[in-house]
């Protein structure tokens, strides 16, 4: 982090700026994801004035907070993001494709020079050509806003205003239409005088922005400064505002007539936005300047309101909804809640053994404390739980990209982005998804000559939708393209000697993508044709205990669905018996429960066995052989079937006793034994006993086979 200044030297105030480095590496981070939404989802033909200044705002705030702690090249490249937004927010240039593409780069230059700060980057990006696209975008669009005299092509008409030094758009920070101004800066009074330091610090961090030197000063609670610069005014309150108040400050032109000095401060808020002929205290180049533009006095005045209003709110809003907490202190406070779960069910299987008219004080406290620990355990597991927006957000600028390197128009929908799925899910399904879209774009949308051909719209659909069913959620890709040719698939794995013969059923044949090094590209390319994709996605979410199925129809598309556990580490539970084992059942996958006679149970070949249900004959699985449970005594009563759902299909367990809803704590039993199969985890009981929880997913999979 070369380019980070001495905190202590920019503040002169002992305050150590880098315990707030993580915050700005963070919201600069929010602000970015934010600012490349809305660029994505702007409109170039009928551009919003909202929109405009909201992108502005994200801008602006990384260059202040850059600015602050010395990130002097995240401050000059913003520096140059907001010049041009400036002027597309006070309608001087009018939005283009252009525009928007080189806002988008810089978002991502943006995002390897904080990774750098950060630590996590070699190399800072060369962002040379960047902001000389920039530039040339935002000077010479404003080219054609002057009278006829100026040329159409505005790096020849660059030098004809100015010098020609200044024609190449690698000059960043002296723009044309601007000189070299000669600043008093006057600051004060102040409680702490060494908060003017910080100001004097900012021309010698920001590279471009001028020198400075102190002036003699007969109060001490006062600060004056010397100044040369080509800013303007209202450039360097919005960077010396993150040091002192706006109040405090009073900018002097020592070109403007000196009694007009005083007024300084106030037009300096307005000068970006154009000037008033005559205006008192405005520079002579700059009524020049202004009035080679024709702008009308109302017209200037309408933009200045929303710069001064909008932007106190965002960060007000920001500091009064959001509180930012380590995830080990997340983690912490749930495990502690867990073991509050357990020691309350410890304490009510004991409370069953009392008296209820002796004990009724007591008996009341602790069915205070059973739904307390109930409230408290479902607060704290929201916490953890994030929306699908956070994954789905990061797709549309990615598939954008995708299809503009294919040559394809494709469309992104998005359905349940706010269904919540927990934090270390969401960070691990987000690879195996992208792949999913970049697969439906490549292998499934048709070029649009194509699908012209076929009678569909050229623009091409790509839908991401996110649901929960039962206790688990669902996460669908589907697409409207060509779907997967059953004959070609079954050729290529013959290619690959994998057996596939014609009596394959087609979800056997889609499965084949699934295989390790095989693919459907007819050439390999930086996109796909290698085969190391498809596998790699079943291989995470298999990982994740979760499942992925297709579905295809040639001609009008493909459908990938992805089904994840909730993964909650605290979840409501059924507990059941079979013979002196107690298993414990996801409350959210049970449907009902019914007590049957041995006979209603009908046995077909192979010793598989349904039992009927309202006119449903369901499969039955007898956990007693699954779980090869012995039985010293053989019980008289009729056995209980517990119906459960999963995977979209549903299957009777056969028990022998409900015992009860509770809150079980899920302890992994994998990390601290081994994978066992048909169980997701263990729980501790009330008694202290450990009792497997069931994995209703890979049960109704059995009954399958």
């Amino acid at each position: 982090m070369g380019e980070m200044m001495n905190e202590g030297q920019s503040l002169a105030n002992d305050i150590d700026l880098s315990q707030f480095y993580q915050i700005f590496f963070e919201e600069a981070g929010e602000n970015l994801d934010q600012m490349e939404q809305m660029l994505l989802a702007l409109d170039v033909d009928k551009a919003d004035d909202e929109e405009l200044n909201a992108i502005f705002r994200c801008a602006h705030s990384i260059k202040g907070g850059a600015a602050t702690f010395g990130f002097a090249d995240v401050a000059e490249l913003t520096h140059q993001m907001e010049s041009l937004l400036d002027k597309l927010r006070r309608h001087e240039l009018n939005p283009t494709a252009a525009m928007v593409d080189v806002l988008l780069e810089s978002s991502d230059a943006l995002r390897l020079q904080l990774a750098h700060h950060q630590g996590r980057g070699n190399d800072t990006p060369a962002t040379g050509d960047l902001v000389a696209r920039i530039y040339t975008l935002a000077n010479g669009e404003e080219a054609d806003a002057p009278v006829a005299e100026a040329a159409p092509a505005p790096v020849v008409a660059a030098p004809v205003v100015e010098t020609p030094t200044q024609a190449p758009a690698r000059v960043i920070n002296k723009p044309v239409a601007k000189a070299t101004r000669e600043l008093e800066i006057h600051i004060g009074p102040l409680d702490n005088v060494a908060q003017a330091d910080g100001v004097a610090e900012l021309f010698r961090d920001i590279p471009g922005l001028g020198t400075i030197e102190p002036l003699p000063c007969d109060q001490a609670n006062k600060r004056v400064y010397r100044a040369t610069t080509t800013s303007s005014d209202a450039d360097l309150m919005d960077l010396f505002t993150f040091h002192v108040s706006k109040e405090e400050i009073r900018i002097v032109d020592l070109a403007a007539p000196a009694d007009d000095a005083p007024a300084a401060p106030v037009l300096a808020a307005g000068q970006d936005f154009g000037f008033f002929d005559g205006a008192p205290g405005v520079p002579a180049h700059a009524v020049a300047a202004a009035q080679a533009v024709i702008t009308a006095p109302d017209s200037t005045a309408k933009p200045t309101a929303p710069k001064a209003d909008a932007r106190p709110a965002a960060p007000a809003a920001m500091e009064s909804s959001t509180l930012r907490v380590s995830v080990s202190k997340v983690d912490q406070l749930i495990n502690l809640v867990g073991e509050l779960v357990i020691t309350q069910a410890m304490l009510a299987q004991k409370s069953r053994e009392l008296d209820n008219g002796d004990n009724q004080p007591l008996l009341a406290g602790l069915a205070d404390l059973d739904r307390n620990t109930r409230d408290l355990q479902e607060a704290v597991m929201s916490i953890r739980m994030i929306p699908m927006s956070v994954v789905f957000n990061r797709f549309p600028r990615m598939l954008r990209d995708l299809a503009t390197k294919l040559g394809k128009k494709v469309e992104l929908v998005t359905h349940g982005e706010a269904t919540e799925l927990d934090k270390g899910l969401v960070e691990k399904i987000t690879d195996p998804l992208t792949h999913l879209i970049r697969n439906s774009c490549d292998h499934g949308i048709e070029m649009p000559e194509d699908r012209r051909a076929r009678g569909k719209p050229e623009h091409g659909t790509i839908t991401l939708s996110a649901t929960h069913e039962g206790g688990s959620i669902l996460i669908e890709v589907r697409d409207d393209g060509k779907g997967l040719n059953r004959e070609k698939l079954l050729s290529k794995a013959r290619e690959k000697g994998i057996d596939a013969p014609d009596s394959m059923t087609d979800n056997e044949v889609w499965n084949l993508i699934f295989a390790p090094g095989f693919s459907t590209a007819d050439e390999v390319t930086d996109v796909s044709g290698r085969g190391v994709g498809m596998d790699v996605v079943k291989k995470n979410i298999t990982a994740l205990n979760g499942t992925v199925e297709i579905d295809s129809a040639e001609g009008y598309g493909m459908r990938v669905s992805v089904r994840l556990p909730l993964t909650l580490a605290i979840m409501d539970g059924m507990s059941v018996r079979v013979s002196d084992e107690v298993y414990i059942l996801p409350l959210s996958s049970v449907i009902e429960s019914f007590q049957i006679k041995p006979t209603d149970i009908n046995t077909l070949a192979q010793g598989a066995q349904v039992v009927k249900v309202r006119d449903e004959y369901m499969p039955v699985i007898e956990l007693e052989r699954v779980f090869q449970v012995p039985r010293f005594e053989h019980s008289g009563a009729s056995p209980i079937m517990v119906v459960v759902e999963a995977d979209g299909q549903r299957v009777a367990l056969m028990v022998d006793e409900l015992l009860g809803q509770q809150q079980v704590v899920i302890k992994n039993l994998e990390s601290n034994y081994r994978r066992v199969p048909n169980v997701s985890g263990a729980t501790i009981l009330g008694d202290g006993k450990v009792s497997l929880i069931l994995d209703t997913s890979s049960l109704v999979r059995r009954s399958r086979h």
